[in-house]
Order: structure tokens, then sequence, then C-alpha cells
């Protein structure tokens, strides 16, 4: 029988971290220190996983992958609000925290090219740890939670750049100043041409092909995993690193009407091979020789924890936000980032840096996620205490109040499937004065209705999370699609909320009825109205 290591490999990552994320779920620690943990359990503590190529290429579509992801979060719409401060204090924190860092760093002994790399990792923080915390918390659209998005997303593109110099240093031996001007020119020359191709298919290509497959997510999700590798074999082309590539396709799908369906359709899969690249890292990480540089890992974790923030805490507040606003986007962004690591371990893979080196970063990610983590989830006590103190008030931030968010929407009635039926009902029940939400995967037909929108599949639990179903009065589904109906009258059940269901077919009543559907549209020829007669009848809506 033929051997594959990679399989044996494979199992043992994957129970490794599944196991320690379990652990780290009840001690609410983010999955990246979980999967390091992973790795230094599998490599260095057990040697039961050793570093191979197959597993490095695993990790390095894991990495393109993230980036492809993070991409398609960066749409202009998202950010419009707090494009200023978002750009200027980003901006801005990223060329001081890159100063300082590295004048610490040399202050630490580093050499230059280790100390820019240092520098380097303590600019960026975690995308994935702030955004799944400040969803957790509910803050993903409060003001500091915008801000903070905001920012990230400006470090991000920051990451492009920086790949991008990576790209064109070349090998360490062949480092001078002549080599490195051309590499950065053609490094720079390819990217230019990755972002005009981008532009192109966006403006020319894609809304055409995205239009004809709007009515297969399936499809709509191989097409743009196939958008995403072509602009990774482009990069390749091109001399660029691949991450690049799929940084640039992400971001032109990310101005498509359908990248939030995309975000939800391509998390699951960057999940996988992030957890394989991050248990990976674990296993090359060269504890024993990170952890004898520990008056270094404890200065650069004391670093980014506290003078990253305050840096923050000093630009924040410029540009007209309180003291509290400024004050949680500040402590939310206290940590390096997956980016950061990823960064330490292309360089060590290009020979730029040591083990020795790559381990040290990794244990300042490991203290600073963790720690960040917990300061984050306590952030309001954190803030209670220090109110009004001479730290604060050194910021010069007034104490006015954040300003209130939208609230999500409460008795509500949800309609899903914006074909004639589903468009007649949400006609008909904003006529009679309800507030409706309307749900549809095609953008085009959720367009000029007299109510609110929401574009996804209903197939996500995070769409119905989004649409506010457990506040909801009432769930109507127009759909004629047999397994999304029973999953829609099953979810309502469990949220306690009545629903209509379209049964299409009568032969399905019976089942929808035992999946929890409290009323059904046996026909769309019941009429609008005699559908609105009985609900309201049966005491469902006023």
């Amino acid at each position: 029988m033929t051997d594959f290591p990679i399989l044996r490999d494979f199992g043992f990552i994957l129970t490794a971290a599944a196991a320690v994320g379990l652990l780290a779920r009840f001690a609410r620690v983010p999955h990246i220190v979980a999967y390091i943990v992973a790795g230094l359990l599998l490599g260095p503590v057990t040697g039961l996983v050793h570093e191979t190529e197959s597993l490095e290429l695993v990790a390095e579509v894991g990495i393109a992958l993230l980036l492809f992801l993070v991409g398609l979060e960066l749409s202009l719409a998202k950010i419009r609000d707090v494009g200023k401060v978002a750009l200027l204090a980003g901006g801005a924190q990223i060329f001081v925290t890159a100063l300082l860092g590295y004048g610490l760093s040399v202050a630490l002994g580093f050499e230059a090219v280790e100390a820019s790399l240092l520098a380097l990792a303590l600019t960026f923080s975690s995308t994935v740890v702030v955004v799944k915390l400040l969803e957790r918390r509910g803050e993903l659209n409060t003001m500091h939670g915008r801000i903070a998005v905001g920012i990230l997303l400006v470090q991000d593109l920051a990451v492009a750049v920086s790949l991008t110099l990576l790209a064109g240093m070349g090998e360490p031996e062949s480092i001078d100043v002549a080599t490195v001007g051309r590499g950065l020119l053609q490094a720079s020359a390819g990217m230019a041409a990755l972002v005009v191709a981008a532009w192109l298919g966006v403006r020319f290509v894609l809304p055409t092909l995205y239009t004809w497959i709007r009515g297969s997510l399936e499809a709509l999700f191989v097409w743009s995993l196939t958008w995403c590798f072509g602009f990774i074999v482009a990069a390749h082309a091109l001399g660029l690193s691949v991450e690049i590539g799929a940084f640039i396709a992400g971001i032109g799908l990310a101005q498509l009407p359908y990248n939030h369906e995309l975000v939800r359709r391509v998390n699951p899969l960057v999940n996988f091979f992030l957890a394989v690249f991050f248990v990976t890292l674990g296993v090359r990480m060269a504890v024993g020789e990170g952890l004898a540089h520990w008056p270094s890992v404890l200065a650069l974790s004391a670093f980014a924890l506290l003078v990253k923030p305050a840096i923050l805490m000093a630009l924040i507040p410029r540009f007209g936000y309180g003291e509290r606003t400024s004050f949680m986007a500040a402590l939310t962004l206290g940590q390096i980032s997956e980016f950061s690591l990823i960064i330490a371990a292309l360089a060590f893979s290009t020979g730029l840096i040591d083990d020795t080196l790559l381990s040290v970063i990794g244990l300042v990610g490991l203290i600073t996620i963790g720690t960040s983590a917990a300061m984050i989830q306590v952030s309001d006590r954190i803030h209670a205490r220090l109110r009004g103190s001479w730290l604060l008030r050194l910021s010069g931030a007034s104490l006015q109040p954040e300003p209130p968010t939208a609230a999500p929407p409460t008795g509500h009635i949800i309609i899903v499937g914006m074909n004639s039926l589903g468009r007649q009902l949400v006609r008909s029940f904003s006529e009679l004065g309800e507030w409706v939400l309307a749900i549809d995967i095609d953008a085009d037909k959720l367009r000029d209705l007299p109510c609110a929108s929401l574009q996804g599949s209903t197939e996500h639990p995070a769409v119905l999370e989004e649409a506010n179903l457990a506040e909801a009065r009432l769930l109507v589904s127009a759909l004629q699609i047999e397994d999304a109906n029973n999953l829609l009258a099953w979810r309502a059940r469990e949220a306690g909320v009545p629903c209509s269901i379209h049964a299409f077919d009568p032969a399905l009543a019976d089942e929808l009825r035992a999946n929890g559907a409290t009323h059904l549209m046996v026909s769309k020829y019941d009429g609008i109205r005699q559908v609105a007669a009985a609900l309201r009848n049966a005491g469902v809506i006023t």
C-alpha cells in the first residue's frame, strides 16, 4: 500500500487543532492562539509532526485564501462614514508604530533587517481576532467598532505593500541597493498590472457573468475561486507573492453586490486552511531559542499591548471623537496580527530571518493576542476604571458620549424570496403599515422595494442573525425550494417566531407542519390579502 505521510500529518494536525480549539473555546481564547499551541505540542514537544513541502503548500494556500477573504471585506461602503479617521489615523499609527518599534528592536540588540521585520510585525493588528470579538460582543456597528475595522482595513492595505516589498527583496545574499531597487520596481509594476486587470474585469466582465449565474450560489462560489486562483497564477508569473494576487482578486469582488454572500461561503474554507497554517507555524517554532530571548519577548509584547493603543489614543481624538470611543477603538487594536506571523513565516522561508526570530515573533503573537482578547472582553470595566483619569486626559479627548448606533430591527416581518409572490407580499404588508425586511440572494430582485432589504442565503445562520430573527414578529417564505422552506420552518420554530411558508406542492404540507410552520400558503393564488387576513385572525400580526 502506498504510504502518504501527509494524510497522517493531517490527522494529527486536525485532531490537535480540534482538541485544543475546544479547550480554547471554554477559556474564551482566540483560535489562532489555540492552533499555534497545538503546533507546539505536535512539533517541539512531541515530535509527531515535522515540516514538509506538502504541509507548506497547504499552509500557503491558506494564507492566499485569507488575503482573498480580507480583500472581499474591503468594500469602500463599509468605512465611508469613518474613512477620514481610518485613513489618516491608521496611516499615522502605522508610521509611528513602525518607527518606535524599529528603535525598540535596535535597542534590544537586533540587527537592521531583524529590527525591520520586528517593527513590521508590531505595526499590524489582528483583523480575524478583532472582528470576531466585536461580533460576539455586538459592537461591530458601534462607532468605535467601525473605526477599529476601518483602521484594520488600512493596515491590510499596508500588508499588501509589505508583501510586495518582500517579493522585491529576493534572497538575503543578493541584497544590495541596485538589486533591491530593481526588484521593488518589478514588483510594483506587476502589482499595478494586476490592479488594472482587476479593474477591467470588475468593470466589464464580472457584472455580466455574475448576472448570468446569480441564480446558483454554488456557481457563484466556484467562479469566484476561479477568479482568485487566476490572479494567484498571474501574480506568480509576474514574480509576485501569491498572496498579493489573492488580495487584489478579493478587493475586486468586494465592489460587487454579491461580496457578503461570497464572504460567508469562503469563510469555512479559509478557517480550515488557516488551522493548518498556524499549527504548521507552531511546529516550525524553535521555542527554546525564543524563550532564551524572554526579555525581548516581554518588551515587544508590552509595546504592542500598551504603546500601540496609546498611539491610537493620541490620534483618534484629533478627529473629534470622544474619550470612550477613542479608548475602546485603541484598546481593541492592542495586539499583533495574524499577518505579522504570516510575514514572519514568509521572511523565514526566504532566509531573511532565522528560526529564533520566527519564534520570538510567534511568542509575542501568543502573548499579545491572548492578553488583548481578554482585555477586549472586559473593556467596559477597564474604561470605567480609567474614565476621567490623567492617563486618558493626556489624549485631549472630550468626555462626550459615543453616538447611539442604529438598533437592530424588532417586531418586524421577514420575507424570504423576492419572486412575484414575495414582492407582492412585501408591497401588501408595507401597505398595511408593517415593518418589512426582504431577503434574497439576488441583489437585482431587492431593488425598488418599499422596505429594508438584506442580500444573502438563509441557508447560512449568519443571515438570519443579521435579520434578527429572534426579535421578528413573523417569518414568511415565498420560496419554491423544498429544503430551504423546511429549514426556515425549523429555524423559526427554534426562535419561537411564527412563520408562513409557501407550500407550492400540497404534498409538502405535512412535512412543513411537522417542522413548525404556523401557516401554509398552499398556492400563490390564495390571494395576498387573504393570507394577511388569516394571519391577523390568528393573532400573528395586528
